[in-house]
């Protein structure tokens, strides 16, 4: 009951109000998979639906990997480092390792999981700029979003990725080997006191509060979706081969059946269980009338807005943005997947 584990925990408020008001970190280690060799750029390109051959070094982009039937296997950030260097961000390495051993063919490409040689810290937050260059070697004033740079933190060499999934317009991620994970944690928590930072240690803030006020995923949000449903489908190459196309093609031609849209539910009905489909199962039922029209897919509270908030993925001709639709009873209102 999200009246109880998430409203009224001041904890947990506290530390999602310090990402949206000064400054929150936190160690949130991703699965990494490098890829590279002379044709590491053209499979990439066959793998996931955006460009990756027009990515610049030292650049980044998000993109899904799709399969034959264009339902969304994962979603991840590309880094371009080199040439012919990339990294693969990811929560599921396994399952990329085996999609790419899959559909190598005669690709000229090595890949391999690096999860083990880097820590990722995430520095997210109106004052996540000021923190970081008070501990950076050098400046960060004109990195760019999606950019990633070589730095150094008291002398130890790091990657820094002006990137987040918390929402924030500033953020940033701090790779740096693990033998130095104590040195980095130890300088964020001194020199985060100036800022009002705040260490985040609640992984539902993490990956459920702050994201989903924002309209961002993990992949249990949008597994087996295709990009039109989730709106996921801007940037894609149609101009190249790729996993999935001749599907998504199909779809976007004769538009997709589903969408994925935002709800809130009043505080009145705090006291109603829902249970999402990201937790496992098919997801509460969202009903117009005695009518089933979708499926819950993620259901949580956002301290910034003050509301209980969701995904559902509905049938796009049944119901619509303002439309109250009912979740084990309660009145929900559909609404865009971004609530501030």
């Amino acid at each position: 009951m999200f009246k109880h584990v998430y409203k009224y925990d001041d904890d947990k408020r506290a530390q999602h109000q310090a990402v949206r008001n000064t400054v929150g970190w936190y160690y949130f280690t991703h699965d990494l998979v490098e890829v590279t060799g002379e044709d590491a750029t053209a499979f990439l390109d066959h793998i996931y639906a955006n460009p990756i051959g027009t990515l610049k070094i030292g650049g980044a982009r998000y993109t899904t990997m799709l399969n034959d039937d264009a339902a969304i296997q994962d979603d991840v950030v590309i880094f371009r480092l080199e040439e012919n260097k990339y990294w693969i961000s990811t929560l599921f390495a396994q399952r990329i390792m085996k999609w790419l051993d899959a559909h190598k063919g005669g690709y000229k490409a090595e890949y391999r999981k690096i999860t083990k040689e880097w820590d990722m810290y995430a520095v997210q937050g109106p004052r996540s700029k000021d923190l970081l260059n008070a501990i950076l070697e050098d400046n960060i004033d004109e990195q760019k979003f999606f950019q990633i740079r070589d730095n150094k933190i008291d002398g130890i060499s790091v990657k820094i990725s002006r990137a987040g999934f918390s929402g924030e317009k500033l953020g940033y991620e701090i790779y740096v080997s693990p033998e130095y994970t104590d040195q980095i944690e130890a300088i964020l928590k001194e020199k985060g006191k100036t800022f009002d930072a705040r260490e985040v240690d609640e992984f539902q803030i993490k990956v459920w509060t702050l994201p989903t006020e924002k309209g961002f995923y993990v992949m249990t949000d949008i597994h087996w979706t295709n990009p039109f449903e989730v709106g996921l489908d801007r940037g894609i190459d149609w101009d190249k081969d790729f996993i999935g196309k001749e599907a998504l093609l199909k779809i976007k031609e004769e538009g997709p059946k589903r969408i994925l849209y935002g709800f809130t539910i009043d505080e009145k009905y705090d006291a109603v269980h829902i249970v999402p489909r990201n937790l496992g199962g098919p997801g509460a039922q969202v009903l117009l009338g005695d009518e089933e029209i979708g499926r819950v897919y993620k259901y949580t509270y956002g301290y910034t807005v003050e509301k209980n908030i969701g995904y559902a993925l509905v049938e796009i001709d049944k119901a619509g943005i303002g439309d109250i639709v009912s979740i084990n009873g309660a009145e929900a209102t559909l609404c865009e997947r971004s609530f501030f």
